[in-house]
This record gives structure tokens, sequence and C-alpha cells, in this order.
């Protein structure tokens, strides 16, 4: 039986499993931090519900499963953690590195970026989900480059990527602009966002909408009204 998301006052965020009884839950974990606090309280809810299996994500989350039906209300009321979306149109998550935080190789602050931009867009309706990539630097351990929007750092700024993808279908995502400032790299991952909420097709993510639009369209749709993007780049 497929995943599906049921999205209800009753069950907010309740993934139907595989044996179609029990459910799986994601908390939002923005850019994968955790606190101490938090994963107190994930440890009791799991002992308290008897959740048998919790798993670590590749978008750096916990997804918690094997919930029954009625559990699913009392176990938000405890964890006291917002929803992450697993299916709905709209920004899924933001994975980031560490960066300049701890990490020796990073050259911008990949984990400051990837918090803000969460926090700016996560409730933003889109025609599908997205998923964004921030790496503090051109190793790209935020896997920038197959993301929907992907941001990776380097000594002269933030480098954008658009259009990524590591489905069936991958793709490498094309590089937007680059050596922007912190400020500019949010705003034009607004632009982009916003322009693929105007123009893509239902259920059509981003690596699907570059390709059956063209590059040159978002060139003339939304790089030459950014202003910190040089004319004719």
């Amino acid at each position: 039986m497929p995943l599906f998301l049921l999205m209800t006052e009753e069950l907010p965020g309740a993934i139907l499993q595989r044996d179609g009884k029990s459910y799986a839950i994601v908390p939002r974990t923005p850019s994968g931090i955790v606190t101490p606090e938090e994963l107190e309280r994930i440890a009791r809810v799991a002992r308290k519900y008897r959740i048998p299996v919790i798993k670590m994500t590749s978008g750096q989350r916990m997804v918690l499963v094997g919930l029954n039906k009625d559990d699913i209300p009392s176990v938000w009321r405890d964890l006291g953690m917002d929803v992450g979306q697993a299916t709905a149109p709209c920004v899924h998550y933001v994975q980031a590195c560490p960066g300049t935080e701890t990490c020796r190789f990073g050259v911008q602050d990949s984990l400051g970026l990837g918090l803000a931009i969460e926090k700016m867009y996560k409730d933003l309706s889109l025609p599908a989900k997205v998923k964004i990539g921030v790496s503090g630097c051109p190793r790209c351990c935020g896997e920038s480059h197959v993301r929907d929007i992907g941001i990776f750092g380097t000594p002269k700024g933030w480098t954008i990527v658009f259009g990524g993808n590591s489905a069936t279908r991958p793709r490498i995502g094309d590089v937007v602009a680059k050596d922007l400032s912190a400020e500019d790299a949010i705003d034009l991952s607004r632009r982009l966002l916003e322009y693929y909420r105007d123009h893509g097709k239902p259920r059509e993510r981003t690596a699907r909408f570059v390709e059956r639009i063209g590059f040159e369209a978002i060139r003339r749709d939304v790089l030459a009204y950014a202003p910190y993007i040089p004319m004719g780049k």
C-alpha cells in the first residue's frame, strides 16, 4: 500500500504505513538541528507510546514509525514540535552542512543561512515538494547540486543552483548566480520559489519545471529583475 499523508485536525502529518494500520510522523528539525530537550522529549514519547522505530532520514530529520492512530494527537502534544511535511506541496526541509560553525573546510555559514531560509519559506504553498540544500563550501555536503534549490559557499560568497533532483530521473541543477551575499542569496531563493509557484504545474518538481520552460525563461523573468546580478551575466 502506498504511503500518503493525512492532513486533518485529528491526525496532523500522519503517514499511513505499509501495513495499512500503523502511522509515522516527522517532527520538524530545521537544518538537522535538535536541542537536548527535544531529544529527551522524543525519547520519552518513544518509550511512553512504544514506538518501535526512530529513523534518521536523508533530509536530516527523524521519523517516528509504528504509531497507533489513536495516539497521534497525544504524541504531537507531548513532543511539542512542529510537523515536518513529508508529501505536502511546500518546502519540506533545508538540509545544511556544519559550514564555518565546526567544519575546517567551511568558508561560509551554511547552518545560519539554512535556518534563516527554512524559517522564511517553510509555509510557502508550492506546486510540489521542494528540498533545499545549503553547503558551506564547494564540496557540497548539503547535496546542493541535486536539490530543488541548492546553495553553496565559496570565499567570494554564495552560489545558487536551481532545478536539481536526485530521484528516479536525476538532474544536476543549473547555476543561477555566484558570489552573492547571504541577504541576496535569501532574496534570490524567494524570487525563484515564487516564480516556480506562479508558473509550475501541479505536482511538477523544479527539475521538470526547468526542463519544460527552459533556463532562458528564468534568466529573462527572474534574474533580469534581481539588482545584485550584473546585466549580461
